[in-house]
């Protein structure tokens, strides 16, 4: 089947949508691009005329900033850039009130960061009020909150935080604006015969068969993230379209099934569950344990849960409750998960039978380190 075809499918069926704006689209050197706004803003409303819920996810806020205060050089350390992002934020939403108004649009401004979404009450928090706003017709207008975010509480991007958003809210399709036509499948800036890929059936195949070439095009920041988040969306049964957002009226045509423009990534067949994606996407892992062959198997092939006996070693420090990779004796990740036991518990336990956890700890919490209904396997 075609882009085309797929498109078709995925559209008749896309109610709600999370549409990711990127900042190479609302600025340029000298600042915020309010003219882009004004077209994005224009067709946004012309899709929500039709019945779409909305969420748009922003970035901007520094360039904004740098425009309200005449600052002509993007500023290199962190906290001038959360000034700007400080006082860049009014603007900007300020804008997109002043252009949503036009259409007869209330908008609203939700900032994130990513403590917000890895403690599970401020993730459901943040899900009913998203889904409240959008009930009552109102396009919620999502950016990280860069005033205060920090290295240790970073999304890293807003590709990352589109994804997060596009599942937090179960959305039906999830659209990437950038500079960029899509995906390639070599890097276009030296390759005059490279070839654009319209349909991705499967992300994580794809993302395998990159040559060591076109990967230097996927560096941070770049197709790289925009790949990580179409990956983070598929895994959560979300397709995900990719396309240039410099380019005159592309909603219009990325909603036209007729058209075939950008890079479409299917989502997996095999979706993974709500509180499952948030364990393998929203949390930040603290620590790594190394698992031997046989509880390798029973955790990959059996559907099993991580007990001590299986246990090899216990890398960091962290508490009950945290969020762990689990390697393979290679050293290789194949699952993150939930423990039951601390890292010095486990240190303590590691290669033990059940039984004797007791007799070692002097209590026994639960047998197994981590519970297959608490492991993701990646």
């Amino acid at each position: 089947m075609s882009q085309r075809d797929y498109k078709k499918r995925i559209l008749r069926r896309a109610r709600r949508v999370v549409v990711k704006i990127g900042s190479q689209i609302l600025s340029s050197p000298r600042g915020i691009e309010e003219g882009r706004i004004k077209e994005l803003v224009r067709d946004l409303a012309a899709l929500h005329d039709q019945g779409k819920e909305l969420v748009v996810v922003s970035s901007g806020a520094v360039a904004a900033g740098m425009t309200r205060l005449g600052i002509h050089q993007r500023p290199k350390t962190v906290p001038q850039k959360q000034a700007l992002a400080a006082v860049g934020q009014i603007k900007l939403m300020a804008l997109y009130e002043r252009y949503f108004a036009r259409f007869n649009k209330s908008v609203a401004q939700v900032l994130l960061t990513h403590e917000d979404l890895a403690n599970r009450q401020r993730y459901l928090n943040a899900k009913h009020t998203l889904q409240a706003l959008m009930e009552s017709s109102i396009i919620p207008v999502v950016n990280e909150n860069d005033t205060v975010a920090v290295e240790e509480i970073k999304f890293g991007d807003n590709d990352h935080l589109s994804a997060l958003v596009a599942t937090l809210v179960e959305t039906d399709l999830l659209v990437i604006l950038s500079d960029v036509d899509g995906i390639f499948d070599r890097d276009p800036r030296a390759h005059e015969e490279a070839q654009l890929i319209s349909l991705i059936e499967d992300i994580k195949r794809a993302k395998r068969g990159l040559s060591g070439e076109s990967r230097s095009l996927y560096g941070t920041g770049g197709i790289s993230s925009k790949i990580g988040a179409a990956e983070k969306a598929a895994a959560a049964g979300i397709p995900t379209l990719i396309a240039n957002g410099l380019h005159s009226g592309v909603l219009p045509r990325l909603f036209d099934a007729k058209e075939e423009i950008g890079t479409l990534i299917l989502p997996e067949e095999n979706r993974l569950a709500s509180r499952k994606h948030w364990i393998a996407y929203n949390l930040r892992p603290t620590g790594e344990i190394v698992v031997d062959q046989g509880a390798h198997e029973a955790l990959t092939q059996k559907g099993k849960s991580l007990l001590p006996s299986g246990l090899k070693e216990v890398r960091g420090t962290f508490d009950v409750g945290a969020c762990v990779r689990c390697l393979d004796l290679q050293g290789r990740e194949f699952a993150r998960g939930l423990v039951n036991y601390s890292a010095q518990e486990l240190n303590q336990i590691k290669g033990l039978h059940t039984s004797k956890i007791e007799k070692v700890l002097g209590y026994k919490a639960y047998d197994e380190i981590i519970h297959r209904d608490d492991l993701v396997l990646l």
